[in-house]
Order: C-alpha cells, then structure tokens, then sequence
C-alpha cells in the first residue's frame, strides 16, 4: 500500500514514524476484539455497547496503523488513516466519523445520540476492520 500520505502526515506532525512492536499490535488486536464481541451482547444498554464498540474500532484501527509503523494520539486522525493502512471504503469510514463526533459529545458535552442504526453500522464497521486486519497479516 502507497505509504506517500501517511508519510505526508508525519512531516505535518499529525504520525509520528514508529517501527511497529509485535507485542503491542497483538495487545490492541486481542483488546479490540474483545470489546467488538462485548459490544455484541444485546442485553447491555445501546450505550454501553456503542462504547464498547467504539472502542473496539479505535483498538483496531490503531492496530492497523501501529503495523504500519505509525503512532498517532489523535483519535481521529487513527480512524482517517484507515484508507490507507486497510484500504477501508470511505462509506465505512464516514460511519467512524459519525461515531466519533457522537462520542466527542458524550464526552465533552454530556450529550449521547444515538439509535441503533448508527450502533449496528459501527459494528458492522468495527467487524469489517477486524476482518481487514486478519487479512492483512495473513
């Protein structure tokens, strides 16, 4: 995969080049999947599993770029970095902006909206970026 806009991010100072460690891609891999199957379990709140799955999709996405020899603390720069560590399709990532936004309000505001639509489609997401990450390492 191209690596011209990653590298580009890291000369803006948005990445930072990092080799990538086995140990803590498994770690963030083992961790998202783990909420990603929590988040599954329909007798908890749309809340707690919208978190969980939240969650789970910054663990993995954050997988796929530390892979690649990235690290970022910006959430949302790990999401839009997607395209290019997994070639996610940019209706999946508008999903991960969706979320993110919601979620900046919840935390920041106090203020959670969401319905299920937007919780089954972050777990679609979430699942398809698991999928990519297990493809990739094959």
């Amino acid at each position: 995969m191209p690596r011209d806009q990653l590298d580009n991010l890291v000369k803006v100072g948005q990445l930072k080049a990092e080799p990538a460690s086995e140990s803590e891609v498994a770690g963030l891999i083992s961790s998202g999947l783990a909420r990603l199957r929590d988040a599954g379990n329909e007798t908890l709140s749309i809340e707690s599993r919208f978190d969980l799955a939240y969650n789970a999709a910054h663990a993995l996405s954050l997988a796929a770029l530390r892979k690649a020899g990235y690290r970022s603390e910006n959430r949302y720069i790990v999401f839009q970095c997607l395209k290019h560590t997994l070639d996610l399709p940019n209706e999946q990532w508008r999903i991960l902006d969706q979320a993110h936004r919601k979620r900046n309000l919840a935390e920041y505001e106090g203020h959670l909206d969401i319905d299920d639509a937007l919780l089954e489609a972050l777990l679609r997401t979430a699942n398809a970026v698991a999928e990519r990450l297990k493809l990739d390492s094959l």
